[in-house]
């Protein structure tokens, strides 16, 4: 388990499953974090990913989200890749910050980490506004990087965030 100043991550189970499927069902979260028709099935997937470290985010003794992570495993290229979903009740509360912070932290000091990178669609400017608040940087638009539900692709924006740059 990570603690952060208001939020507990610890690793997703099967038994977080229906509440990350609830909150990834919401209107404001699928319209980044699609998953198919299924979305139980998606968030199991994520679960059964042996590259993807996935983490139920707790506030107040309940899942209001997850964080998840991979590394890049090039020894050359050596970084982590965060990605993360909150459920909209508690957005502005600084919650997905502390829960990127708690992280950022665990992976700097146990797996030795000094890069991370997020990848954010362009058009989700609160979700820029926040991992600006932690630290990243626009790195650059990735042109059509990723297919939207309405079938046409979309930009994303780059960001990555040096260790040293990890805002408290």
């Amino acid at each position: 388990m990570l603690r952060g100043r208001a939020v507990t991550l610890r690793p997703a189970t099967v038994a977080d499953v229906p509440a990350l499927a609830a909150i990834r069902a919401d209107p404001e979260v699928r319209r980044w974090w699609r998953g198919g028709d299924d979305l139980a099935a998606s968030v199991q997937a994520d679960l059964n990913d042996g590259d993807l470290a996935l983490y139920a985010i707790e506030h107040d003794g309940r899942v209001i989200g997850a964080i998840q992570w991979y590394a890049e495993p090039d020894p050359d290229y050596r970084h982590a890749s965060l990605d993360i979903f909150l459920d909209p009740a508690v957005r502005g509360e600084g919650l997905g910050g502390d829960a990127i912070r708690t992280l950022a932290r665990h992976l700097i000091d146990e797996y030795g980490h000094h890069r991370f990178t997020i990848d954010p669609a362009a058009a989700n400017s609160a979700a820029i506004r926040a991992y600006a608040k932690v630290g990243f940087r626009p790195v650059g638009i990735m042109r059509r990087y990723e297919r939207g539900e309405d079938g046409r692709w979309h930009n994303a924006l780059l960001m990555d965030l040096l260790a040293e740059e990890l805002a408290d």
